[in-house]
């Protein structure tokens, strides 16, 4: 069959920071691409700050490198895990992967994430050994890591083209030694042409189209974006829109967009092979066809991971609620949560039945905070309650969701780390020293163990340990174990303006969360109690006056600097009967019930109702 020789549909797949969009920044840089007076930023690809900030990839992008009359269609995709229902559906778009490991690091949780999920499209890859410049850089033993790991993964073909290079420096080269590199991208440009498979030009035959993104646009509505499976389209033709529920719709194309460089430009046709973007239908959905009208065939539907985690996100009713952010009614924040559903296909909103109040599913901890984030930067306040783990009944069995975990830790501190990890039912599957005085260690734990971990590994590790997790399966119910916050809180019995003195009567008790000169309420938790109950204490009390002049000791007596926590943190320490608050500038962490004594009485209710 007729291939479109001058065309390849490519993603680049790795695990989290391997440095996969500084390597499309390259290749744009270093082809036909883009005006020689384009200036491009190191991470042009990560359009939005949250991405920019955090140094990783959420949403997937395309772009298209121009080598001659040659076009490379790219999709960077993200690697984490929580995003993988869209690295996922961007397989179904395209014929191979550069697969990008660093060359000190090796294959990581998230390399054999996303290896896996091109292995089951069929997909040709290309490994690409970046970072070679880095100091204990090990490429060939990376290579060897990657070849076990297609062998674990069950590929038939070891034989895979392998380019080493510094995508920092813009250098490549198909040997690993260092002294090898030059600065060009040409090996790999090569590779591609080389290696993978051109697509089938059948333009000619009945349109098919299937919708893998979303995006959205205020003056065209939504946009779905995929490849042209087969046939031709054009703006202005009248096409069958095959809907998942197998109901149809004609409708008439207003807009087509092709992808060059960072840029959306509108076409006036495109052919089996490409990469596009269409508009003209307000509910077009992640999944659908679109087909010739008088020729309707759908393609099978797309795969959409499931939530794993679940939050209850509330309209602010703390006492400070609409001091400092410019939408906080419940009307505002539900337009919002619809408005991130027409994106996100991974996301749910249910209403609980509570005025102000919905149950928010995600793919992790991450994905969820990252829509909070988003949300306080565009002006919303609002509470959100402790993450909890989806189960689900599998084979009549009531399962929960597990991760695969894999961490590296200085040698010193690994027995603490597996001492934690035992406690919240992780099963240890391998220990290895990985030199350097690191150890290696690959768990399997419930991801409801693993919820405010991140903060205590980096407690355990002075911040040298390296965490990542991924989601594996769901496996059955951990019975008769309950995780949660080991620790208490102390918890503000005024209102008022904290102040130097009463901190300092307060901070032997744990660790503070705030200094002196915040305000805060009855209710918020203002530190962390160094036992297991929590305390009511008063932050603002003033220091009484006295006519008999201080020590110079008692006027320069200064209180310990408090325990930053931002949202992550936030969101990691929370118990069942405590929430979050977010504003576009606090994050504050709160009881449920906030007067002292109506909680005390319900505390006691609930202990009594246990003991019963």
């Amino acid at each position: 069959m007729a291939t479109r020789e001058n065309i390849r549909n490519i993603a680049i797949i790795a695990h989290v920071d391997h440095g996969k969009t500084t390597l499309v920044n390259e290749l744009l840089k270093q082809s036909d691409t883009l005006d020689s007076r384009t200036e491009i930023d190191d991470r042009a690809m990560d359009t939005n700050d949250i991405e920019k900030e955090r140094g990783i990839t959420v949403l997937s992008k395309n772009t298209a490198v121009r080598l001659g009359d040659k076009q490379i269609n790219i999709l960077d995709t993200p690697g984490h895990a929580d995003f993988g229902g869209e690295v996922e559906r961007i397989m179904g778009m395209v014929d191979g992967v550069l697969l990008v490991v660093d060359a000190f690091e090796g294959t990581m949780p998230q390399t054999r994430f996303v290896l896996k999920k091109a292995f089951e499209q069929n997909l040709t890859p290309i490994v690409v050994v970046n970072k070679i410049d880095r100091p204990g850089a090990r490429p060939e033993e990376v290579v060897d890591e990657v070849m076990n790991l297609f062998i674990e993964l069950g590929s038939d073909d070891i034989d895979f083209p392998v380019v080493f290079a510094s995508a920092m420096n813009g250098t490549s080269s198909l040997d690993p030694a260092l002294e090898t590199q030059e600065h060009t991208m040409d090996p790999i440009f090569k590779l591609v042409f080389e290696h993978i498979p051109a697509p089938v030009d059948n333009s000619d035959e009945p349109l098919q189209f299937q919708v893998a993104m979303l995006d959205y646009n205020d003056f065209v509505g939504r946009i779905g974006i995929g490849r042209v499976k087969r046939g031709k389209i054009k703006v202005g033709d009248n096409v069958e829109l095959m809907k998942l529920d197998g109901s149809t719709k004609t409708f008439r194309v207003t807009k087509l967009f092709g992808f060059i460089g960072l840029d959306r430009v509108e076409i006036e046709e495109a052919l089996a092979g490409d990469l596009i973007a269409l508009a003209g239908m307000d509910d077009i959905n992640v999944g659908e066809t679109v087909a010739d009208a008088s020729h309707p065939e759908a393609l099978p539907i797309l795969h959409i991971d499931e939530p794993t985690l679940q939050m209850t996100f509330r309209q602010n009713d703390s006492p400070f609620a609409g001091r400092e952010g410019k939408f906080v009614t419940a009307r505002q924040i539900q337009d919002r949560l619809e408005r991130a559903l027409e994106t996100d296909v991974s996301l749910r909103v249910e209403d609980t039945g509570i005025a102000g109040a919905w149950l928010v599913s995600g793919r992790g901890e991450l994905h969820l905070s990252i829509l909070i984030e988003t949300m306080r930067r565009e002006g919303f306040e609002l509470q959100a309650s402790r993450p909890e783990v989806i189960y689900r009944d599998i084979d009549g069995v009531t399962s929960e969701p597990f991760e695969s975990v894999q961490i590296d830790t200085p040698d010193e501190w690994a027995s603490g780390v597996i001492d934690a990890l035992n406690q919240r039912k992780g099963e240890m599957q391998n220990m290895e020293s990985v030199g350097n005085g690191q150890t290696r260690l690959t768990y399997m734990a419930p991801s409801r163990g693993l919820i405010g971990f991140a903060t205590e590994f980096m407690t355990l590790t002075r911040g040298y340990g390296i965490y990542n997790h991924t989601y594996s399966e769901y496996r059955p119910v951990i019975k008769n174990w309950q995780p949660g916050r080991r620790n208490g809180a102390l918890v503000s019995i005024t209102q008022g303006s904290t102040t130097n003195y009463a901190i300092m009567g307060v901070e032997d008790r744990g660790q503070m969360f705030v200094g002196a000169g915040v305000d805060v309420y009855e209710g918020m938790i203002v530190g962390m109690n160094s036992r297991d109950n929590d305390i009511s204490v008063n932050v603002t009390k003033p220091k009484p006056q006295s006519n008999v002049r201080s020590s110079n000791k008692d006027q320069t007596a200064s209180i310990k600097t408090p325990r930053i926590m931002d949202l992550e943190a936030s969101m990691e320490f929370l118990n069942e009967d405590e929430y979050v608050e977010v504003t576009p500038e606090s994050v504050r962490i709160r009881k449920q019930i906030l007067n002292t004594s109506e909680r005390e009485k319900a505390s006691k209710r609930k202990k009594m109702a246990s003991q019963g």
